[in-house]
């Protein structure tokens, strides 16, 4: 997704390198929270809203360049659209369930629902006003004009009326509503046309539907003019100026813009299905026709039409959300990408790790001597991701010493030179194994292409733990040296092995020939692909057994720290902080006075700066060019710090 956020399940797989930890620290019996008031948590769905919102200001931000500005805007209604796909639609089915669960703040699903519905329309007119009022001033203003129909001169139309009979007519299927012919199956986040018609002889009044192909470009580029502008129409507006042509001998009284979000969340039950893939592929068929959720209309819609697509939808009068046109900002993306350099962030080109230099200049990188000779951090955009990870795939491919590869892959991009990596080390004879992940959301049909594509061409494929998102980013190549030893070299990293993500994703990657981290993660493997049950890690946490267990000992650490007198700190960087038992835990700290300091880009339910609670807390969310993916926990430990 081009989202700034990405939102997940809350039990992962995940895996970080950390100290040397023992087995005897069991944070799985009741902590008590009488120490505590009961009012300390952050709603994380309107936290969510919290965070989309500064997305939006980044759009509104006059310092932020224009093409930015409209891709802003695009990111603000993709991410919200997944939102309430998500997020929305679990708590509706909470309702609809009569499942009672409490949110971390204790209110009933229905009260957050009003809630958001409250922000989220809020929110949307905000979102419309800035592309109204302050990008598309912006954008004529850089000789970038998005026009309406009535701003055309008879030329443009002449050229319009042609582009439209040849290319869009033959692709429209208007769709009526009588009783012949049922309400039509409206597919979530489609941009349609509701319209209005009168048959003259018998002066009967129908509805019509008319869905905007999404396979057609959402803005449709206008002839030159002769003044050096670049000037668009709607896809839609071109449409509905054309409504008559679909239905002639008929009298059109109104056409409206319409939108429907949907369920759009997967359901697996995992400990009943027998295979994997096919479950999840019959449960994205389902996905389709999810129950809608949101309905989105053009401020002008008459309310016979809005009564009938209400109606028909099932949908609630909060669940409608009155807009100016155009609908389905997420369009924008398409403008976004205009070859307009001066109207974007200055060209950034990715350095190549010194530690993975050339011996000599003359002289191809051996990115196995690199790591022999020390542990390499990249740092992700800064740093080539092509010239770190992906050549570290590309050599164990062609290395004749090479004799195994593990990889998970959680998302990756469609052409991607890791996994022509894997194929080619497969058909080598190399023995390679991928962990996909097929319950990445949103990306589950690419990963069961990838998975098949893989298995094809040799690769052993496998799909994690049955009840868990195996969510960590790992690699392990087995490689014989000279002297007859296997060497282990390992990748740990924070972001996905997708090229095209990590040009924009801010993450970390860890190499290293360490041989207890290459052993753990032999181990890892061996649990992700098998039954083996890994009682004990020496230098890593994984979750979801070990990774809060580890977080709790080093903020507990640091309080004891602090009480006898030494230096203590923490600082934090994360993707999103919603965990209760660590927020405690900080909380605690900041009691016992504690510095805390949190970096967090997404939700997060702690409350800084609460007198009495978390006076040592600052938290602050770093949003911008690239998308802040990368986590990192760091502790004093008494001036000696432990990352």
């Amino acid at each position: 997704m081009s989202a700034v956020n990405e939102i997940r399940a809350d039990y992962d797989v995940s895996a970080g390198v950390s100290g040397d930890f023992s087995d005897d620290f069991d944070d799985s019996r009741p902590i008590p929270t009488d120490d505590l008031p009961d009012e300390r948590y952050l709603d994380r769905e309107l936290s969510w809203l919290a965070f989309n919102q500064r997305v939006l200001e980044l759009a509104e931000d006059p310092e932020t360049p224009l093409l930015e500005r409209v891709n802003f805007l695009a990111i603000f209604a993709s991410n919200l659209d997944e939102f309430f796909m998500v997020r929305v639609a679990g708590l509706k089915r909470r309702l609809v369930t009569g499942i009672a669960v409490p949110t971390n703040t204790g209110r009933s699903s229905q009260q957050v629902l009003d809630d958001i519905s409250q922000m989220t329309h809020e929110l949307q007119e905000r979102h419309a006003s800035a592309f109204h009022e302050l990008v598309k001033p912006a954008l004529d203003a850089a000789d970038l004009h998005i026009e309406s129909w009535s701003d055309l001169d008879e030329a443009d139309r002449i050229r319009l009326d042609e582009l439209f009979s040849e290319q869009i007519f033959p692709v429209l299927m208007p769709l009526a509503v009588d009783p012949a012919h049922p309400f039509p199956y409206i597919s979530g986040l489609s941009l349609n046309l509701s319209v209005r018609i009168r048959n003259p002889k018998t002066q009967s009044v129908e509805f019509a539907r008319l869905k905007v192909p999404p396979i057609l470009s959402r803005f449709i580029p206008l002839p030159d003019d002769g003044t050096g502008r670049l000037r668009f129409i709607p896809i839609e507006d071109l449409i509905s100026n054309h409504v008559g042509e679909l239905f002639p001998g008929m009298e059109v009284l109104e056409h409206h813009e319409f939108r429907v979000t949907r369920n759009e969340d997967v359901e697996i039950d995992e400990d009943e299905s027998e295979n994997l893939i096919q479950a999840l592929e019959r449960e994205l068929l389902r996905r389709r026709f999810g129950p809608p959720i949101r309905l989105e209309i053009t401020d002008d819609m008459d309310p016979v039409t809005l009564d009938l697509l209400i109606g028909e939808l099932g949908i609630t009068e909060q669940e409608v959300y009155r807009l100016p046109a155009p609908l389905g900002l997420t369009g924008l993306f398409e403008l976004s990408n205009l070859d307009r350099p001066d109207l974007k962030y200055p060209p950034h080109l990715p350095v190549t790790s010194t530690q993975l230099f050339p011996s000599e200049p003359t002289e191809e990188t051996d990115i196995f001597r690199s790591i022999r000779a020390g542990d390499i951090l990249v740092h992700h955009p800064y740093e080539s991701f092509a010239t770190s990870v992906q050549a570290f795939f590309e050599q164990a491919a062609r290395d004749p010493k090479v004799l195994a590869i593990k990889q998970t892959l959680y998302r990756t991009s469609g052409d991607s030179p890791i996994i022509e990596s894997l194929i080619r080390a497969a058909e080598s004879g190399k023995s390679v194994l991928a962990l996909v992940e097929i319950k990445a959301r949103f990306d589950e049909q690419a990963n069961i292409s990838w998975a098949r594509k893989l298995e094809k061409a040799g690769v052993h494929v496998v799909y994690g733990l049955v009840g868990l998102k195996t969510h960590c980013k790992l690699a392990l190549i087995i490689r014989q040296e000279p002297d007859g030893s296997l060497g282990h070299y390992s990748h740990v990293g924070t972001g996905n092995y997708n090229p095209k993500t990590s040009r924009i994703y801010e993450d970390y990657g860890y190499f290293t020939a360490d041989k207890q981290v290459g052993k753990e993660l032999t181990r890892l493997f061996n649990e992700l692909s098998g039954y083996a049950i890994e009682k004990k890690y020496k230098r890593m946490l994984v979750a979801p057994r070990y990774l809060r267990k580890g977080l709790l000992r080093h903020i507990r650490d640091e309080i004891t720290n602090k009480k006898e007198g030494k230096s203590a700190r923490i600082r934090l960087k994360l993707n999103s902080l919603v965990d209760e038992v660590i927020i405690d835990e900080l909380y605690r700290a900041s009691l016992a006075g504690v510095p805390v300091e949190i970096w967090v880009r997404g939700i997060c339910a702690l409350i800084p700066g609460r007198k009495g609670l978390s006076e040592n807390i600052t938290v602050k969310s770093v949003l911008g060019r690239y998308l802040e993916h990368s986590r990192i926990f760091w502790f004093d430990n008494a001036g000696k710090p432990i990352v």
